[in-house]
């Protein structure tokens, strides 16, 4: 029997010639990562080990996002201990205020993410890096501790399935409508604990940033990770962000997969999942009433990447937001902020009267620049519309791609970008 792609990768870093699912193997780390949320509680574990400093300070990164710049004394002190320990142990790769972004759009941006790596980080969308081919995965803030002290982790190695992408999607169709479609027909727990895995000729026509937000989203199906081949773009993206030589795995002919299901791109329509969970998904065609909406939120590491700050913008210019309605614009990071203002969108944004805020999570966890209050509802490019997750816990969240959360922005109302006439 052949092995999935992940478990290639996973094969490799535990120094094995084959590894079956639901094996249990000790695998070395490319990259432990933290954020100002978790990193304060790994590093209190990490003092308990009482170890000698960090195993590698160039295979560590320290990413405040979440409450940055920060909101209120707590955050503030979550920071200064993250600060502090990177000092101390000379983290390579700490990123202060200026010069952070949101962790999963810094770190591939930065380079610090290339093919073959095996990646832990203490945030759940870690499995952002699967796009680049490598294995990343979300954990606990203690194996965050154990992996910045040993370089190494524990992993039960996950089954998989496999997602065959064909096609080629329409206009407004993007990867945030892939996902949510994905998550729709399987659950939030229809890839629990496996490996997503992406395939087929369609993923030629996915630019980078759709398969990050493809691949950022395989936890809210349950996945332990997802993961892309490597093509001549990820090759290309790699070479233009990072120095640092990649391997790449492919998957043999024989592998064993759970499922497999062929997702048509051309058959795609926008996508929006309804309150409470993701897997609540209408298109837009399937809503007949309309929904009024007092919040839209273009932003995360899910959909602040520069593609849909330009599509954003194409909905947008020469348009206005509805009276009363509030529109938030976060780009990812500091380098994505200031491409977007070199190409005029940020002009658009707040001529369309939008707000822009420099590089946070923000309000996608309900931290602040845009919390909901009581009633209130809100079409955000964020990844997660648990009961609360912005705020209130009678608010509600319907999650989209940026072309809907920009057209419904203009009309008030969850709209589709068809409806606009561009």
């Amino acid at each position: 029997m052949g092995m999935t792609m992940t478990q290639k990768i996973l094969a490799a870093a535990a120094g094995l010639d084959k590894v079956e699912a639901g094996q249990l193997i000790e695998a070395n780390l490319d990259l432990v990562l933290g954020n100002d949320i978790t990193s304060p509680v790994a590093i209190k574990e990490m003092e308990k080990m009482k170890v000698n400093g960090v195993f590698n300070k160039d295979k560590i990164a320290l990413v405040p996002d979440h409450f940055v710049p920060n909101k209120d004394i707590k955050s503030a002190e979550h920071c200064k201990c993250v600060r502090e320990f990177a000092r101390r142990n000379e983290i390579t790769n700490y990123f202060e205020v200026g010069q952070m972004g949101i962790e999963h759009a810094l770190l591939p941006e930065k380079g610090l993410t290339v093919a073959g790596d095996v990646i832990i980080g203490a945030d759940s969308h870690t499995c952002t890096y699967g796009a680049l081919g490598a294995f990343s995965t979300g954990v606990g803030s203690t194996d965050m501790a154990a992996g910045m002290a040993t370089g190494k982790a524990w992993f039960k190695v996950p089954s998989a399935i496999k997602f065959n992408i064909v096609g080629k999607p329409d206009k407004w169709v993007s990867g945030k409508d892939v996902i949510l479609h994905i998550i729709g027909m399987i659950g939030v727990d229809g890839a629990l604990y496996k490996s997503m895995e992406f395939v087929g000729e369609g993923i030629a026509n996915l630019s980078m940033d759709d398969r990050f937000t493809i691949a950022n989203m395989a936890i809210e199906a349950g996945g332990k990770n997802g993961i892309f081949p490597v093509d001549a773009l990820a090759e290309e993206y790699m070479k233009e962000h990072s120095t640092r030589s990649y391997k790449i795995f492919e998957a043999d002919e024989d592998a064993i997969y759970d499922e497999e299901y062929t997702i048509d791109l051309s058959s795609l329509r926008p996508t929006i999942a309804f309150p409470h969970l993701p897997e609540n998904t209408h298109t837009i065609d399937e809503i007949t009433e309309d929904i009024a909406i007092d919040q839209v939120v273009i932003g995360s590491c899910t959909n602040g990447r520069l593609d849909y700050l330009r599509i954003a913008a194409r909905v947008l210019e020469d348009r206005h937001i509805a009276e009363g309605m509030r529109c938030i614009v976060i780009p990812a990071t500091q380098a994505i902020y200031l491409q977007a203002m070199e190409e005029g969108l940020l002009k658009i944004f707040i001529e369309a009267g939008a707000i822009v805020s420099t590089p946070t999570c923000g309000p996608c966890l309900g931290g602040y620049m845009g919390v909901l209050a009581e009633g209130e509802k809100c079409v955000s490019t964020t990844n997660r519309n648990f009961v609360g997750r912005m705020g209130h816990i009678n608010s509600e969240i319907y999650l989209a791609s940026p072309a809907v959360a920009a057209a419904s922005a203009i009309t008030g109302k969850i709209s589709s970008p068809y409806e606009l006439d561009m």
